[in-house]
């Protein structure tokens, strides 16, 4: 498994993580059973939040006796996101995840409170120890520009945002932003959230022709072009151990440069947004 350093963490993490938005949908022994396979295959990325139900719990019972091999991270919604909020809401995370720290913290979208009230929970829990690192989560480039004069330089971890290959809105000013300053890109939802291009598309063409060269799947084609750059990362859910296990083998794809390219064509990012996509 392919891994890179993650914003200015000193751990070396799965380009390829594990999300789990949806994840307390499913049958609970085949979802922890995933989330351990996962790990098995060194995904060490675990991705959560507060308010994906009972998601926590789940990754809970996963990770409960590996916490050390897990880079784990939660997210606090806008609306608990004030100063004592996010102190608050990051305490019952760990108690639900059942243990004593994140890896990194991050803000899920923005809302009313003022970021130097988030920011400033987020440096008191890091000073605690509870968090080891901090990130955003849905922000467009004006978004960081604000984030970082509140937070300046090396502190802002990751940039969670919504890219798949139909929608590659991040690419026009997010990625570059984040690339200049050094923070760590996560792509969520990076197979489409169930859109993911039908074999018989143009697109779906491609991946399967780039797919049999490489005696892979079209998914993990989709995902090694999502992670090709050392600051992109991507976080698909499993919902069984052989989704992750499928999951887990784009992390040792390599496509070429023309193989990129043929995936550019067919699936062109278009023209910038005013605002950026998000689920």
């Amino acid at each position: 498994m392919n891994r890179h350093r993650f914003g200015p963490n000193d751990r070396d993490v799965s380009v390829i993580g594990q999300g789990t938005w949806y994840i307390d949908t499913a049958d609970r022994p085949s979802a922890v059973a995933a989330l351990r396979r996962g790990l098995d295959l060194g995904m060490n990325h675990v991705d959560t939040a507060e308010m994906y139900g009972d998601a926590e719990t789940v990754v809970a019972e996963a990770i409960a006796g590996r916490r050390d091999e897990v880079f784990l991270v939660s997210k606090v919604v806008p609306q608990n996101a004030s100063r004592s909020g996010t102190v608050a809401a990051c305490e019952r995370s760990l108690a639900r995840l059942g243990t004593d720290r994140l890896d990194c913290y991050l803000l899920h979208w923005r809302g009313e409170h003022p970021l130097e009230e988030t920011f400033a929970a987020f440096e008191q829990l890091r000073g605690e120890g509870k968090i080891l690192s901090w990130g955003v989560s849905n922000f467009d480039e004006p978004d960081l520009d604000e984030a970082l004069a509140v937070a300046g330089e090396g502190r802002i971890a990751s940039n969670q945002v919504l890219y798949h290959l139909e929608q590659r809105a991040i690419e026009h000013a997010v990625l570059p932003w984040c690339e200049a300053h050094r923070v760590a890109v996560v792509a969520y939802s990076p197979l489409g959230h169930g859109h993911f291009p039908g074999p018989h598309s143009k697109g779906g063409r491609v991946l399967r022709e780039i797919a049999a060269a490489h005696d892979a799947t079209p998914r993990q084609v989709a995902l090694s072009f999502l992670t090709r750059d050392p600051r992109l990362f991507a976080i698909p859910k499993a919902s069984s151990p052989d989704h992750a296990a499928e999951n887990a083998g784009a992390g040792d794809l390599r496509l070429t440069g023309a193989e990129l390219a043929r995936i550019d064509e067919a699936f062109p990012r278009g023209p910038r947004p005013d605002q950026l996509p998000m689920l």
